[in-house]
């Protein structure tokens, strides 16, 4: 069984499309653990608030075989792919970490996104603090100490209705 990390993000919709992502992973993976939901502003164009957060769960699923569950929930909930890149977001489902795995095929894991980002990072270190990153050999708790967080986006933790 292999443990994987998952990045959930949404700027359209974005708490009934966190909702769905959420229930769809649910599911499809066993013992889905969540962060804490984090709002931030949009980073490199003009849009509405990113709602994000991090998810662990276990899959007997391949590495492809979860990229191809996450491409069709996403689909599902009208991720759009010829925009771009930095653009608003139905719904956005990243593989982050599939456990310790070092790849480049069928995706980069693991996630340059862990070390760059603060919607990435921070819920990662709250529902992991003591896991550890394959690449760099530091707990994540560690990693969020040392980020820089004046140079980076801003992101609060918000009250998340998960009934609605």
């Amino acid at each position: 069984m292999a443990i994987i990390f998952i990045s959930i993000g949404s700027n359209q919709d974005a708490a009934r499309q966190i909702r769905y992502g959420v229930q769809r992973l649910d599911e499809m993976f066993s013992h889905l653990k969540l962060s804490k939901v984090y709002e931030s502003e949009a980073v490199g164009f003009e849009g509405d608030n990113f709602l994000n957060l991090v998810a662990r769960a276990e899959t007997q699923m391949t590495i492809a075989q979860v990229e191809q569950i996450f491409k069709s929930i996403e689909k599902e909930a009208g991720r759009r792919r010829d925009v771009p890149k930095f653009s608003d977001r139905a719904l956005d489902i990243d593989l982050l970490l599939y456990d310790d795995v070092i790849c480049e095929q069928p995706i980069h894991l693991p996630r340059g996104e862990i070390l760059h980002h603060a919607f990435v990072l921070q819920p990662l270190a709250e529902i992991e603090p003591q896991g550890k990153h394959p690449v760099v050999k530091k707990t994540y708790q560690e990693l969020w100490q040392a980020f820089d967080k004046k140079e980076q986006q801003k992101l609060w933790a918000i009250e998340f209705d998960w009934q609605r």
